[in-house]
């Protein structure tokens, strides 16, 4: 937690940006496994409360009246019981003033706070909950049906929350930072175990403990598999087999649940085969290129389209597409190989903010998403800032089920080599992924240390590690 000063202006200026009215954030609950009593579900608190309070309890909810100034903590005390089983906890008036808040009261007042609101026909602002018990609160509270929630949020509070939370300030880029460190900790061992014979399951497994060791835990489920073909692979029992590529998509959260996320593609035995390489090298230009061109006012979605253009004339070098790399581009037929987008924002969610809306976080006025397969995915398109943290993470991808469903359609044949892309069907996917900060005049690294992504760096690491 940060000194509470902090946040005491982080909630002044969510004030002055909604401008009236009642603001309400709603920290997140327990969610046990399969009964009651099985907490196997680590307890993660809602990101805009963190960011707002700071506060990691579960059963909270903070509110922020715009109108007069006034905050309130709203939350039950542990009782006896509780304490028998998990020991002794600061008191809900203790938190709230740890974090500047002079008010704090029972949970059932929460009711009586909506209700002297909804009968001043005051303004309640609230964010799109993804959790179905805020969800059913909201019901009670404000008898807004859970199908209608998403609709009926606070468009000022949602953009107010984006625009403060988008640019990250020094000690949070320190705190993001952490989280790389344990991701480069995460990665190179995972590059030091692989080898035939094993499983993915076991790589995985090692990778989630290294997380939980140096930091609070993954910040997204760990992919690791030989299939990199498959966007979201976690793994399973399969035994890694020589000659076939790994990737490993993991990051971390650290102790104050600011995320990283890196993904590495490398051989199971430690050697990049011919066609391994050629394949490889086209993702590693492109991702060098973004490298080379973000910074503050260059659209993300020109870096993106680029990194597309890129790699069409990459693959037509190798056969695998043809024709005019532009209008290739424009019919989408890149998708084939490329059906993501080049990176998302990054901080407090992996994925930052998208739960508040895409087109709020992502985009803006002047810079929509697309509608066209493959650019559709791209989660971040708008004017890149100073102080955003980006992904940068191209990929390629031979996807059986893919490639069998454009060709039996006859799609875009004339730019791309259906016979020549056949022989690649096993061949699996390549992602290299990492975690920039847009700087005053580019962008730079996060993280201490650079998990080695160039060949021969990676043949050099996994060879060492005999």
């Amino acid at each position: 937690m940060f000194e509470k000063k902090i946040y005491q202006e982080r909630r002044q200026k969510l004030r002055h940006l909604v401008g009236n009215g009642l603001i309400i954030l709603f920290g997140n609950n327990d969610a046990p496994c399969n009964y009651p009593n099985n907490g196997y579900y680590p307890f993660r608190q809602d990101s805009s409360f963190l960011y707002y309070f700071g506060l990691r309890r579960e059963g909270l909810v903070g509110v922020i009246d715009a109108d007069n100034g006034t905050e309130t903590l709203v939350g039950d005390d542990i009782d006896i019981d509780d304490i028998v089983w998990y020991g002794s906890v600061d008191s809900v008036s203790q938190l709230a003033a740890s974090c500047g808040v002079d008010n704090s009261v029972p949970m059932k007042q929460l009711q009586v706070i909506c209700n002297d609101a909804l009968r001043q026909k005051r303004t309640i602002h609230f964010l799109p909950p993804y959790r179905h018990d805020t969800k059913i609160m909201l019901m009670d509270l404000l008898g807004i049906h859970p199908m209608q929630q998403k609709e009926s949020a606070s468009l000022p509070l949602i953009k107010a929350v984006v625009e403060m939370r988008q640019c990250k300030t020094a000690i949070e880029v320190a705190e993001i930072e952490k989280a790389c460190n344990i991701a480069y900790h995460m990665h190179t061992h995972a590059m030091r175990l692989t080898k035939p014979g094993l499983t993915e399951k076991y790589i995985g497994g090692q990778v989630d403990g290294m997380a939980h060791s140096l930091g609070e835990h993954e910040s997204f489920a760990t992919i690791f598999t030989q299939h990199g073909e498959i966007m979201h692979g976690n793994p399973s029992y399969a035994i890694l087999q020589d000659g076939r590529l790994a990737l490993c998509d993991a990051g971390a959260e650290n102790a104050e649940n600011y995320c990283s996320d890196n993904t590495r593609t490398f051989p199971v035995n430690g050697r990049f085969t011919q066609k391994q390489l050629e394949i490889y090298s086209i993702v590693e230009a492109c991702h060098d290129y973004a490298l080379e061109v973000a910074k503050p006012g260059v659209p993300w979605f020109d870096v993106h389209m680029n990194v597309c253009r890129m790699m069409t004339d990459k693959l037509k070098e190798l056969g695998l597409m043809r024709g005019d790399t532009e209008e290739a581009v424009r019919a989408g037929a890149h998708a084939l190989f490329l059906p993501h987008g080049l990176g998302h924002m990054m901080g407090l969610d992996v994925h930052d903010m998208e739960g508040l809306g895409q087109n709020y976080v992502g985009f803006d006025d002047e810079i929509q998403p697309s509608t066209q397969f493959g650019t559709n995915a791209l989660r971040c398109g708008k004017r890149l800032q100073e102080g955003f943290v980006m992904t940068d993470e191209p990929g390629i991808y031979f996807i059986p089920a893919l490639i069998d469903d454009w060709r039996s359609q006859g799609l875009h044949k004339d730019f791309i080599n259906y016979d020549l892309v056949e022989t690649y069907k096993d061949f699996g996917g390549i992602r290299i992924e990492d975690d920039i900060l847009i700087t005053s005049d580019g962008c730079r690294f996060l993280g201490q240390e650079r998990i080695p992504y160039h060949p021969a760096d990676i043949e050099e690491f996994m060879e060492a590690r005999l």
